[in-house]
């Protein structure tokens, strides 16, 4: 897929509309990880450099159309202030009169932001009533969500209607990956997959089975794949509904001749919680009342076997309860694994991101997508609504 860039413009001089995914974590009214703000800085400065007169628009937590206090973008401009080293004001609202006048009067190479779009009902509506007092104020939109890019909403889509619209450098990066990796992946080429739910990433296994050469399944996925083959799992997170769908997937990765590779053991607890009793068992003798939370080092011994022989590895999910000590050794373990090996990985977004990026590993990826659910859809060969108003071809 080719996209329209903003390579192809003169922005100077031009009110551009920038949407942005800065959908990011807040703590105590401050920004608590700004590596979707630095995502964007490239084409910021590109634009603001060659004098664009630019307003940032984006969606904060889910407000459901109303405004709520909390997830207003003040602290999002601060940080990204501080991060360009000129001033970003916020404005109290996203459309009407306020912003029109603030637009008007930006000079060229400064910037304000747009308070949160999802302030109004239209904006999921996709409303072309929002859509257009959203893009009136400008002459150009540039796009560089691409962690938005598989829905359909009125700062993604909607304005593509009332003005010329360009991809974003980051929003150009994602999309030449994740196409590289479906038309020419080194290979061998795995996917490893983990996460909590076997249902969130059943749509990427399914999709991805034609394109690659193996799976690796570790985290909350990896208990209902096992019960599927008659394991006793005691009270690991099992999708029961899911398990003849599962095993119909087994059996089609079997004859495919594609490898799938499942924990051999775990580290299970009566519950999941720090400080709590903890086992490094087979996944043949899980006991009754305690649950799978992590995989075992015979699993990252043996998935760090694959990934080291592996061209192409794609990791969306981490390998355990990540977030609560010490169930978070196998995803760190595995990561690891990634960067020592020879093989181009990329780091599907979403959870895993935040994994990679609290364990201070995210440069020494190949690719870090900002993606998430957006990656999934993506290699899902999903629609992709955001991109159709960017394609070149």
């Amino acid at each position: 897929m080719k996209l329209r860039t903003i390579r192809e413009i003169d922005p100077g001089g031009k009110k551009v509309l920038f949407r942005a995914d800065l959908n990011v974590p807040l703590s105590e009214g401050k920004v608590a990880d700004d590596s979707r703000i630095r995502a964007v800085l490239p084409t910021l400065r590109w634009l603001l450099e060659r004098g664009a007169r630019v307003a940032v628009c984006s969606h904060l937590g889910r407000p459901e159309g109303k405004v709520v206090e909390e997830l207003r973008l003040k602290p999002v401009a601060e940080r990204l202030s501080k991060l360009l080293g000129k001033p970003v004001p916020c404005l109290s609202d996203c459309i009407g009169p306020e912003v029109r006048k603030a637009v008007e009067a930006l000079k060229d190479g400064e910037i304000l932001m747009l308070e949160n779009v999802r302030f109004h009902p239209g904006e999921e509506e996709n409303d072309p009533k929002f859509a257009k007092a959203l893009a009136e104020p400008f002459d150009i939109f540039v796009n560089d969500a691409f962690a938005t890019a598989h829905r359909a909403h009125a700062s993604t889509v909607g304005v593509t209607n009332y003005l010329p619209a360009y991809a974003g450098f980051l929003m150009e990066r994602e999309v030449e990956v994740l196409s590289g990796l479906l038309s020419h992946p080194r290979r061998p080429f795995y996917v490893l997959v983990g996460g909590k739910k076997a249902k969130d990433k059943l749509g990427v296994l399914t999709g991805l089975l034609p394109h690659v050469d193996g799976f690796l399944i570790g985290g909350g996925v990896a208990f209902t794949f096992l019960a599927a083959q008659g394991l006793k799992v005691g009270k690991s997170v099992v999708d029961e509904k899911l398990i003849p769908t599962i095993q119909g997937l087994m059996d089609q990765i079997q004859k495919s001749g594609k490898e799938l590779h499942l924990p051999v053991d775990v580290v299970v607890a009566p519950e999941l919680k720090e400080g709590v009793e903890i086992k490094v068992i087979s996944v043949q003798a899980i006991p009754e009342g305690w649950m799978g939370l992590d995989i075992g080092p015979a699993t990252v011994g043996r998935f760090a076997e694959v990934i080291q022989r592996a061209g192409t590895v794609v990791w969306t999910g981490p390998m355990g309860a990540f977030e609560v000590p010490p169930f978070g050794k196998g995803t760190e373990a595995i990561a690891r694994a990634l960067i020592s090996s020879k093989a181009f990985t990329v780091v599907g977004g979403g959870e895993t991101g935040e994994a990679v990026e609290k364990l201070g590993l995210t440069e020494k990826f190949g690719y870090v997508s900002t993606g998430g659910g957006a990656t999934l859809s993506f290699l899902q060969g999903e629609p992709m609504p955001a991109l159709e108003p960017l394609r070149a071809d």
